[in-house]
């Protein structure tokens, strides 16, 4: 629990070169020590373990944890019983509050409805430890000496971060940002109009370009087009599903490195990509288990119904076993990029880029993420559809105890708001009676555009 940044990467490079065996022996040691953990001090893992081994050595025998499940239970989750879900509910309603740390002690990151339950997730100083030693190796490993010297002599990086609301890229940056450091990271909104991010990128020509892969493609575009003109070392898509083929554009736009990760809000350093497009599992520190639509494990070669992932460093709210809702196929054969820790690729995690035409007769493309409104207090489940060129009809279910016409009023506002900075007043939006709508698989797809006529 005390380890630093410095000793995190120290073991990490330690138990590489000691091979496989040395990796899964602290799986192991760690899996145990969390699962003690959690029986100790969390009452809900008390009772869900009831009955099990003393010594816990694999995942495989725990019970199986979501999203729905946790929420539920917030409080008895989890293990500093000095927090409620009052206290976290009010911080997170407070967008004064971003970035900050509840109690001075744990980051709070929200997550979308996209199982029919937001997430409120907490984060403590370990679990941080943990991500950021993780972030400086991956980084290290794909830049050669010369490029780092150039990002730590006078390089900036920017950051494009969904904003408003207690998104983890929002808390990631806070986390991570110093007075000293202030200068050289930048964070740029997601949601503002693509001509914005342009102009702050040309000003800021940033080292390192990190954001959401669907603005990174956007950002392409437009390096392509002449109007960003910068020369970034490494481009960092996030958060969404990327092809190769748009790997591969952005790369070609920048002529620089496109390297991916593989995490999510509930663990930050799930896995890293490397340059033959698979991600490499953190297996010291995350463990994923493939699994069919019956929480049978599925073995290398077949694409899994969903995946289990337990994360190994965070002890405020432990995530083990959890149900992530991802897609993943796990390699048969070794990477031939050398790296001999298992390799997958990641399913069912595209973003969408919505097109809408301008009264000119022009057409502007608004990342999917910037129509997200989870962050507005009232909203529980949201889902906005693109039913005309210039129409969005948004279906709303609000919190038990809010008032549906002020949560109504509330999202209104913050879309037409967003709409005017994009140039884009007269597109309408209109209320719903039907309520969001899963898809087959029982996601709901939170911003959905118009398919277009044959």
């Amino acid at each position: 629990m005390s380890e630093s940044i410095s000793s995190v990467l120290l073991d990490a490079h330690c138990a590489r070169r000691q091979g496989l065996d040395a990796i899964a022996q602290r799986q192991r040691a760690r899996l145990g020590e969390a699962v003690a953990f959690a029986r100790a001090n969390s009452p809900y893992y008390r009772e869900l373990y009831r009955g099990l081994p003393e010594r816990i050595e694999s995942s495989s025998v725990l019970p199986m944890t979501n999203k729905q499940e946790l929420m539920r239970h917030f409080g008895d989750w989890l293990t500093d019983r000095e927090v409620s879900f009052a206290a976290v509910r009010g911080f997170v309603d407070n967008s004064e509050l971003i970035g900050q740390r509840l109690f001075g002690k744990y980051s709070v990151a929200i997550t979308s409805g996209s199982t029919g339950t937001p997430g409120i997730f907490l984060l403590d100083t370990h679990n941080w430890t943990v991500t950021l030693a993780f972030s400086l190796r991956m980084i290290a490993g794909w830049l050669s000496a010369s490029d780092m010297l150039r990002l730590l002599v006078g390089g900036s990086a920017a950051s494009v971060l969904a904003m408003g609301g207690h998104y983890i890229g929002a808390t990631s940056f806070a986390a991570i940002r110093t007075k000293r450091s202030a200068r050289r990271l930048r964070a740029l909104a997601a949601q503002a109009p693509l001509r914005n991010l342009v102009a702050e990128l040309n000003r800021c020509r940033p080292a390192l370009l990190i954001g959401y892969a669907s603005v990174m493609v956007l950002l392409a575009a437009e390096q392509d087009a002449g109007r960003l003109h910068i020369q970034p070392l490494l481009v960092l898509p996030t958060s969404e599903g990327l092809s190769q083929d748009g790997c591969d554009r952005i790369a070609r736009a920048f002529r620089a490195k496109v390297r991916t990760v593989y995490a999510a809000t509930e663990c930050l350093f799930m896995a890293i990509g490397c340059e033959h497009g698979w991600y490499h599992v953190n297996s010291d520190w995350a463990i994923l288990e493939p699994v069919d639509a019956s929480y049978r494990p599925v073995p290398p070669g077949e694409e899994s119904h969903t995946v289990l992932v337990s994360n190994l460093a965070n002890r405020v709210q432990p995530i083990l076993r959890y149900d992530l809702g991802d897609r993943i196929l796990q390699r048969l054969d070794p990477c031939p990029c050398g790296n001999p820790l298992p390799a997958i690729r990641v399913r069912g995690r595209t973003a969408d880029i919505i097109t809408f035409p301008t009264e000119r007769g022009e057409q502007v493309a608004v990342p999917s993420l910037a129509l997200e409104i989870d962050h507005v207090p009232g909203v529980e489940l949201f889902q906005i559809a693109q039913i005309a060129p210039t129409q969005l009809r948004v279906r709303l279910h609000p919190s038990a105890n809010a008032d549906p016409h002020r949560v109504w009023r509330a999202v209104h506002s913050e879309l037409t708001k967003l709409l005017n900075e994009h140039e884009l007043g007269h597109v309408s939006i209109e209320l719903a009676a039907e309520p969001p709508i899963p898809s087959f698989a029982g996601k709901y797809r939170t911003v959905i555009p118009l398919v277009p006529s044959a």
